[in-house]
């Protein structure tokens, strides 16, 4: 099963976990049961359609999944998906 590195502000929502293993062949799937499994998590990353979020960036491994095949990318057991929150400000 991948493994889904929590970011820090989304840990509340995992009962403090900062990785937590679920299923999914693919990232759509995987973030989906995210979401089934710790609620209210998708919200925070998925739009109304159920699409990622423009502003959260999500690695597989170590390749940002953009320029793999988005959320179709396909995972595979022992792979770390890694959600990461764009960061903004600065002065």
């Amino acid at each position: 099963m991948p493994t889904v590195l929590i970011p820090t502000p989304l840990r509340r929502l995992t009962a403090n976990q900062a990785k937590v293993e679920v299923a999914g062949d693919t990232v759509d799937v995987l973030l989906h049961n995210l979401e089934a499994g710790y609620p209210g998590i998708g919200e925070r990353l998925l739009d109304a359609d159920g699409k990622i979020k423009r502003f959260i960036n999500v690695f597989v491994n170590e390749d940002e999944i953009r320029t793999l095949q988005g959320a179709d990318t396909p995972l595979a057991a022992g792979d770390r998906v890694s959600i990461v929150p764009a960061m903004a400000g600065g002065a």
